[in-house]
Parts: structure tokens; sequence; C-alpha cells
């Protein structure tokens, strides 16, 4: 059979017919080379992600990548697994949190009217599981709300590639809408400044402020991907929302892949350049993740730290991700209701 039997749904609807999936990158499942392989190979496998024909990428993938990086790349997730509450996993820990958290907060008189489930675009659990179980629990119409601020063909997009290929399975396709991008919500902008001026409280102030970024190749950019100008965007508003002049704070780009020319500046020689002319102190923040993950605490956090400081910076301040604080949580519950208007949210 093509398509999938409808379930049968509950009997007095225990919902309002209107569910939100929150959907992130993914993570593996351990820290273990064997559990990181599959995620790798499930992710530059995506023409989304490589945009190389597969006659040529195959090779390097299956013969070269996949056959050093699952090692070097556990390594990397073993340095913070442990920051990752009971689910191991930071990126995981904190998806499920922002779910839990946002589906109070669509709900505050404490029902379910509006479910709110969360999905790994790579991984476990997967965006077709978490859209069965929405449509098990009574789902008609849903949001998906992908978390990443910024809209990419290799982030969102992809995204939505999944929820379609997972409709073309379905006899009965709830009504779909979808949350492309977020870079300049006035909540999620609010948020991010209130991050920050919270870390200069606590911390006092660095020389200089570094957003940093997740990259992606200059030919992504050159062929209209609009990822990059929304990081600017981004990076102009929070800037102005800090009061900040343009010399204090520097949007970089980090994560470089492979050997292709990426968008520039990147994120580590920067911050080396910035050391060995005498910049003494840095506060970084990755204003693309909305969740903390390998990107920010081992990469960032670690490698761009030990960097600097061996190019002689003095004080460098990583500032955590939004994570579940509250003023994010309510940004994304103002998100969303605004993409909710005109379906029903209550049982009544």
């Amino acid at each position: 059979m093509r398509f999938a039997p409808e379930p049968s749904l509950p009997s007095p609807p225990t919902t309002s017919g209107t569910a939100v999936l929150l959907c992130n990158l993914g993570t593996p499942c351990a820290p273990t080379a064997a559990a990181v392989r599959p995620y790798l190979a499930e992710f530059l496998s995506d023409p989304r992600v490589v945009e190389i024909p597969r006659l040529a990428w195959w090779p390097i993938l299956h013969g070269i990548i996949l056959r050093l990086r699952p090692k070097a790349s556990a390594a990397k997730y073993q340095q913070v697994w442990n920051q990752g509450g009971a689910s191991g996993s930071p990126l995981l820990h904190w998806t499920q949190q922002q779910a839990r958290l946002l589906q109070a907060a669509l709900n505050p008189d404490g029902g379910q009217a509006i479910p709110v489930g969360y999905a790994m675009r790579y991984g476990r659990p997967g965006i077709a599981s978490q859209l069965d179980a929405l449509k098990t629990q009574g789902a008609q119409r849903i949001l998906i709300v992908p978390l990443y601020p910024q809209y990419s063909g290799t982030t969102t997009a992809s995204v939505c590639d999944a929820v379609y290929a997972w409709a073309g399975t379905q006899r009965h396709i709830p009504e779909l809408r979808f949350v492309q991008r977020y870079h300049q919500h006035p909540g999620y902008i609010a948020a991010l400044a209130a991050s920050v001026q919270a870390h200069w409280q606590e911390r006092g102030r660095a020389d200089k402020l570094i957003l940093s970024f997740h990259g992606v190749p200059q030919r992504t950019r050159d062929l209209g991907d609009p990822y990059i100008d929304e990081c600017l965007r981004t990076g102009a508003l929070l800037a102005q929302a800090l009061q900040l002049a343009p010399e204090a704070c520097q949007v970089t780009f980090q994560s470089r892949f492979g050997k292709a020319q990426w968008v520039e500046p990147y994120t580590q020689p920067t911050v080396e350049a910035l050391a060995r002319s005498g910049t003494r102190s840095l506060d970084v923040l990755c204003p693309g993740f909305a969740s903390d993950c390998i990107e920010t605490l081992e990469e960032i956090n670690m490698e761009v730290r030990e960097a600097f400081l061996a190019a002689g910076g003095q004080d460098y301040r990583f500032i955590p991700c939004l994570n579940d604080r509250p003023d994010w949580i309510a940004a994304l519950r103002d998100l969303c209701a605004q993409h909710l208007q005109g379906w029903p949210t209550s049982l009544e």
C-alpha cells in the first residue's frame, strides 16, 4: 500500500486540531563513531547540504569522509555530551526543553489544545515519525517551525523537503504552514540583546563583541541564497539594540567544511588576528543557533577560545545561546501565534 492508513482520532477531541512542530538540525544518539557515522551519512547525503553531483560526491563521502570523520567527530561530541542533561546531546536537550516550554506558553490554562512536538532533520526523532505522532493526537493543521532564525536552502528548505516527502505518503494530508525565518523578529532580537546585557552585567564588557554564524560556501550565496544577508541583518539589528559603534561588533562565519571558498570573514582567523593586533578581551555570541550544540560548545567555546588565547588574547567570554530563556520562549510563542492566525487554537 502506497499511502499510510489514517489513525483513529480521539473521541471526544483532546486538542483543537492545531499543532506545532519544532525542527532542529539533528544529533547522533551517542558520542561514538558507530553512532556518528549514520548521522553524518544522512546529513552529508542531503543534496541541500552538499550541492555536488552524486557521481563525484559519493566516492568522497563513502570512501573517505565516512571512514575518517566519525571518529574525530565523536571525540568532539564526547567533550560536550555531559552538557546535555538526561538527553546526553545538548542540542536534543535544549530542543526538548523549548518544545515543553512553548507548549506551556501556547496553552496558558495548562491544557493541551495546541500540542507542540519536536523533531530532528537528521537523526532521531525524525520529522516523519513526529508528524505521525501529531496526527495520532488529532492534528489536522500543523505549523512547522524550523529553529533556524535565518533562512537558507541548506537548512530551512531541507526541513520543507522532509515534510513534503512525508506528505507524499499520507492519505489525508493536514493543512501545513511553515515559518521560513525570524531573523529580524523583534522578540528574537530583544532576547539576544537581553542575553548580552545580562552577560555584561555579570562579567563586564569586553573590547569587542563577535557574532559568529554558521558559514556557507560562497557559491551558495552567489546562486541567490539569502542566508548571509539575513545574518548581516540580524547582526545590524542586534548592534543597534545594544547601541554599539560599528567597530565594537563584528559578524563572522564558522564551521567551514572542505576546500571550497566559504563566505568570509572566518571566525577563528578573525579572533586570532584581533589578538595579535592587541585586542585583549572578546565576547562571543552565536545568534544563528537557537540551542547550544557541538558548534557552539566545542568549536566556539573550546577550539576558538584556545586559538584566541594562543595568539595573545587574555579574556575570551562565550555567551550561551538562547536555550530556555523566558524572553526567548515568549518570542517563540509570539512568532507561532502570528502564524497560527485563522486556525482553531482552543477546544471550544
